[in-house]
């Protein structure tokens, strides 16, 4: 069977093209078509994604799928394309978040849902381009200084219904307990330091001013 493979930045100046055609046994997976592009990735840690979608190495290709190398962006580091921050008004739809942290290397998984309670509704406010941005920070330091395979944040603004997520972490983990002190560390500081304001029965509810 034939897969597309779609290359970017220093892996496609290292074949030249920015897609090549890869023929594949039946039932290969990712790690079958990295094997036949070693001297592309060799020593560069890749994330990769079928059809768009973030998949691991044992994720099974089917023909006419098309596999995306992704080199970690610039600016950054192996670990920042580990790291998954947005702020949104939309509901958040927590299997995207689930999928982006799978890992082999994980045996753990902790995911965090913070909801509306007692009230009908909330209603959240935030300074969004900041908020995504030192989200994303807290969320990169966490799986650094924890040592988790990947991780996850998204909060909410607007009106949140009663029962309904306003923020949602999620991480992986080799073990359990990195797992859970990661997830708790992030939701933490994402209360205490991030600006995001939350309105309840028409009154701002007070909080912490934020630490730079």
């Amino acid at each position: 069977m034939k897969v597309r493979i779609r290359l970017f930045a220093g892996l496609r100046e290292r074949a030249g093209v920015d897609q090549v055609e890869l023929e594949l046994p039946e039932q290969a997976c990712v790690r079958d078509a990295l094997a036949q592009l070693h001297g592309v990735t060799n020593d560069v840690p890749v994330v990769m994604a079928i059809n768009q979608e973030y998949a691991d190495e044992d994720a099974i290709l089917q023909a006419g799928d098309e596999l995306a190398l992704i080199p970690p962006v610039s600016g950054g580091s192996q670990v920042q394309a580990r790291v998954y921050a947005r702020v949104t008004d939309q509901p958040i739809a927590v299997d995207p978040m689930l999928d982006f942290v799978r890992d082999p290397a994980a045996g753990a998984l902790v995911t965090f849902h913070g909801v509306t309670r007692e009230v009908e509704q909330l209603e959240y406010e935030a300074y969004a381009e900041m908020a995504e941005r030192q989200i994303g920070e807290i969320v990169a330091q966490a799986l650094e200084r924890h040592g988790l395979c990947a991780a996850a944040a998204e909060h909410r603004t607007g009106v949140v219904p009663r029962s309904d997520s306003s923020v949602v972490v999620v991480v992986s983990a080799p073990h359990r307990g990195e797992a859970f002190t990661g997830a708790r560390e992030i939701i933490d500081r994402i209360k205490a330091q991030v600006p995001i304001w939350k309105k309840e029965c028409g009154e701002w509810v007070p909080g912490n001013v934020p630490s730079p």
